[in-house]
């Protein structure tokens, strides 16, 4: 049994590796070429929860599982929020042949979704992106959209305005564009070619009416029914794309709550975003529309990333010198 841990992800795992993985996981998840149930999450106390996530990459395919812990309250105690293992079993024997640190996978490959998204729904001139949060994910997506746009500036709003600043400062010394902390909402999504939601928020804190035509959202926040990050107006004005349909039918906390207003039925879901990188569905028609792409997160994803770490040596040298 092998154990990857924390630091041998951050290291091989890159967005470079990541996001090309992410992107034919999403393509063989929507051609219906892997297999998953829909996530079960257990709610603790204080807003806990610990999710398990079973999975297989195709029919004669590794497969195994996700278990997660969600601390929030973890984060200002500089640890991650999301804690847990991917286990992976070997599909000839059947055998528990690998243990990777879910933690990191979820911080990378989350973010190396969001970039592929982007990359196919976000216009080409897209050059100024806003950060809606201060957390772990907010660094990693502000690294992973990189990779796949030419940002001209970076806007951060954040509750504590003195944590966004910290945040920003961090972020500055790994960027050669200006990075700024805006006072509001309103003022982050201002000038906002891409925004990134990925805040804990429960109630929704940016509104339809502050987006300007043209933008492409990635909804990343909320990971389950209940929490929504935007309102029912933006929803309903957006061009609504998926991770995974059925998982945003039962657990797109947006989604729903537009649903349940009756802005929006089923088939405002357009796609889901592996049909649209197959090419099966347009994505963005025109210069003007808004896009959302709405992120759960599927095991697949984790699967992919995980495996491709177990199955893949290591190369010695890039371990010594830390690359």
């Amino acid at each position: 049994m092998r154990f990857i841990d924390r630091e041998e992800v951050a290291r091989r795992l890159t967005y470079d590796v990541c996001i090309p993985i992410v992107r034919n996981a999403m393509i063989a998840f929507s051609r219906g070429e892997t297999r998953q149930l829909l996530r079960s999450i257990i709610p603790l106390s204080n807003g806990r929860l610990f999710g398990v996530m079973p999975g297989a990459m195709g029919a004669q395919a590794p497969f195994g599982a996700k278990l997660i812990s969600v601390f929030p309250e973890n984060f200002s105690l500089g640890r991650q929020s999301h804690q847990g293992l991917v286990i992976l079993f070997d599909p000839e024997t059947g055998a528990p042949v690998c243990v990777v640190h879910a933690g990191e996978i979820t911080a990378i490959r989350t973010a190396a979704a969001s970039a592929v998204a982007t990359d196919a729904l976000a216009r080409p001139d897209a050059h100024h992106l806003a950060i809606l949060g201060y957390g772990e994910q907010a660094a990693t997506h502000a690294r992973a959209i990189s990779k796949v746009c030419d940002l001209a500036s970076i806007s951060i709003w954040g509750r504590s305005r003195e944590r966004a600043r910290a945040f920003a400062a961090r972020m500055q010394a790994e960027f050669a564009v200006p990075i700024t902390v805006a006072g509001s909402v309103e003022e982050a999504v201002a000038n906002a070619d891409i925004i990134c939601t990925l805040t804990s928020a429960s109630e929704p804190i940016l509104k339809g009416a502050w987006v300007r035509p043209g933008t492409h959202l990635n909804l990343v926040g909320s990971s389950y029914a209940g929490p929504t990050e935007v309102d029912n107006d933006l929803v309903a004005r957006s061009r609504f794309i998926a991770d995974s349909r059925e998982g945003v039918l039962q657990q797109g906390g947006e989604f729903l709550r537009a649903k349940a207003a009756g802005l929006i039925g089923d088939d405002h879901i357009v796609a889901e975003i592996g049909q649209v990188l197959a090419g099966e569905v347009e994505g963005r028609r025109s210069p003007d529309e808004i896009t959302v792409y709405k992120s759960l997160g599927h095991v697949v994803q984790d699967l992919a990333s995980a495996w491709a770490l177990y199955s893949q040596a290591e190369n010695p040298s890039e371990r010594a010198s830390g690359t």
